[in-house]
């Protein structure tokens, strides 16, 4: 359940402030088409939701500025291009999921083909998998990594650690496999990881090429 209210701040545009149940903490997110929201605490009062945004108002500020230089040359999508992503995804990346869940033992309900501008997936409590059409844009080991996270989704419906070490298991075994194809994206990845210091390096060299698609 959650609780929704709107503040126009002057700069900064419209402010969401939405209450759900179970959130601990106030958190801020500024989306660069979605724009400014803020996570609340159910039972926390809005007057204390409006002082943590002004204490962090500076901050969202310089944030939007970074975000409208650094999207500033990124292309927008004409209707005709999206459509022809979503004709192709539809056909693809069910197929290519089907592959995966048989390939690592992975079993979910149902698949759907979306237009989202803050996530390249998701994966319900149902275990129903939703995939962004902007997949397509992706190398396919980029491709194959994204399907991947969802999938882990259906045991680990967190980012916790034993997520994390399914996923750079299942990555890391579908990074050899491309590898071994001489895939290029793969081998690029995998320097990416051998020269990383993180501590699920597959998952961290996929997440910083995957920076380079801005979706549309």
């Amino acid at each position: 359940m959650s609780i929704e209210k709107t503040y126009q701040d002057p700069e900064a545009g419209p402010v969401l402030f939405r209450k759900r149940k179970g959130i601990r903490r106030m958190s801020i997110r500024v989306h660069p088409l979605k724009g400014v929201s803020v996570s609340v605490p159910y039972l926390v009062p809005y007057a204390a939701a409006m002082l943590f945004f002004r204490q962090k108002r500076e901050w969202v500020l310089q944030t939007i500025a970074r975000q409208k230089e650094r999207y500033k040359d990124v292309p927008k999508a004409e209707p005709g291009q999206i459509e022809a992503m979503r004709r192709q995804a539809k056909a693809e990346l069910p197929v290519r999921l089907k592959e995966l869940a048989d390939r690592y033992g992975f079993v979910y309900n149902r698949v759907t083909i979306k237009h989202n501008s803050t996530n390249w997936g998701s994966c319900s409590i149902r275990n129903n998998i939703n995939l962004n059409l902007n997949i397509v844009r992706l190398p396919e080991v980029l491709q194959d990594y994204i399907l991947l996270h969802e999938l882990c989704h259906l045991k680990h419906h967190d980012h916790s650690e034993a997520f994390h070490l399914l996923l750079e298991h299942v990555c890391t075994d579908n990074l050899l496999k491309a590898y071994d194809r001489g895939d290029a994206t793969a081998k690029s990845i995998a320097r990416a990881a051998a020269s990383s210091r993180t501590r699920y390096p597959i998952d961290h060299a996929c997440t910083k090429a995957i920076k380079q698609y801005p979706l549309i």
